[in-house]
């Protein structure tokens, strides 16, 4: 596996960890369809989470400079096929962490309903 493949996988065994700690049950891990991912799927109370997870080596780094509308958009549209094919009447809940450092020094933000999903307009 590369690298980034072991850099990302740690850092989702890190979300993983915190969601965990905080009450949430692990639903999926890297569910994909097609062109369609997300990271982690959780649940917790009346809401289904739909979490996105950047990770860096490098401990300067910002992870959470990779959001960008485009991977919103992406995520946002993976959750709703998810939901639409899964029947799922719980609430939707988008989650973003950023993990930067290395296993023995690392920062991990956990941003709790980080945004909403974005509406389709159309001219």
């Amino acid at each position: 596996m590369a690298r980034h493949n072991d850099i990302g996988k740690w850092g989702e065994n890190i979300a993983c960890d915190i969601l965990v700690g905080k009450g949430y049950a692990i639903i999926e891990r890297n569910w994909r369809l097609n062109h369609l991912e997300i990271d982690i799927i959780a649940s917790k109370g009346s809401r289904i989470v739909f979490a996105e997870v950047k990770t860096r080596g490098n401990a300067d780094a910002d992870p959470l400079e990779a959001i960008d509308r485009r991977k919103i958009s992406n995520l946002s549209r993976a959750a709703d096929v998810y939901i639409r094919t899964h029947y799922i009447k719980l609430e939707p809940q988008f989650d973003v962490f950023g993990i930067s450092g290395t296993p023995d020094s690392y920062k991990a933000e956990h941003i709790e309903d980080a945004f909403l999903p974005p509406l389709k307009t159309y001219r």
